[in-house]
């Protein structure tokens, strides 16, 4: 029962994980390569991550909606029916503002950016993801430890097949 739990808020969060590593994937679209506050959060936080990631967050959403209409109802945490795409807009948005946040902190304490910050970098998209899921929906507290707790290994273990495949410079 308790495996159960940890698959349905991995795939109730799946928005928001898709989200945070949208910006990376998607780099190679030309628009809105614009930072948003270079000189606050860094030149790597654009325009276009923000977009995308939001976007990619609403769509994973949505797709869950889909699957869950058509009986796919076995990972679900919630009733994706009940839901309008607000709360994918609001877990992608939230991953987002989570990271600039994080930036933000990290610009003011003179880390550079790309450098490590743990266990912040682990976790900023996921405060910002469930602060903002909360406007719409409050999962149970065992949901969200599950998590804050799981969510930092899963970061470094994407990242690093990241650093593998070339795609991140750091392994972190």
């Amino acid at each position: 029962m308790k495996w159960l739990l940890i698959v349905q808020a991995l795939y109730f969060f799946l928005p928001a994980y898709i989200a945070n590593m949208s910006p990376v994937i998607f780099k190679w679209v030309p628009l809105f390569n614009t930072p948003i506050w270079e000189k606050k959060l860094g030149k790597h936080k654009t325009w276009r991550g923000l977009i995308i990631g939001t976007v990619v967050g609403t769509f994973v959403f949505w797709l869950q909606k889909l699957a869950f209409s058509n009986g796919f109802e076995s990972l679900a945490l919630i009733d994706y029916n009940d839901f309008s795409l607000l709360l994918g807009f609001f877990l992608g948005l939230g991953a987002m503002l989570g990271d600039m946040a994080e930036s933000y902190l990290k610009r003011q304490r003179n880390i550079a950016p790309g450098e490590p910050w743990m266990p912040w970098d682990q976790l900023d998209f996921v405060f910002g993801g469930l602060l903002l899921s909360f406007l719409v929906y409050v999962p149970q507290a065992g949901v969200v430890l599950t998590l804050i707790v799981l969510s930092p290994l899963l970061h470094v273990l994407f990242n690093y097949l990241g650093y593998l495949l070339h795609i991140h410079k750091n392994k972190l």
